[in-house]
């Protein structure tokens, strides 16, 4: 089963992939612009991997309800026919930055919103 994860902020999409269930490979961040733009690249990854189903980061506070909303209707705009699952992404961010200090400077070009997705697809996969 070929997944996909997603770590959807305002600014950047982390994506990470797994072919098998069993290796999660971090992929190049989609850098958000508007909603439609940003779908329609996260469209194409999917598209191009031939992604079965999504895993979409999701934080466990107090605006969950709302982030569930927004996610939700950001996951619509792909028009995906498989499923969708919600995976707590608490500490993930941080996680993903502790794991590079020292390697990158804390540019905004993605990759610690991957290296993000990443670590939201193992907990799915509990790898």
């Amino acid at each position: 089963m070929k997944l996909i994860a997603l770590d959807i902020g305002l600014k950047r999409i982390g994506l990470a992939l797994s072919l098998d269930g069993k290796i999660v490979t971090p992929l190049e961040a989609v850098i958000r612009k508007n909603r439609d733009q940003a779908s329609r690249e996260v469209k194409s990854e999917i598209d191009r991997w031939g992604i079965d189903e999504i895993v979409v980061g999701l934080p466990l506070g107090s605006s969950r309800d709302e982030m569930y909303r927004r996610f939700s209707h950001f996951t619509s705009l792909l028009n995906f026919s498989g499923k969708i699952h919600y995976q707590d992404e608490e500490l993930s961010s941080f996680e993903a930055k502790e794991s590079m200090k020292g390697v990158i400077k804390q540019k905004r070009d993605g990759r610690i919103d991957s290296l993000s997705a990443k670590i939201i697809l193992e907990r799915y996969l509990k790898i």
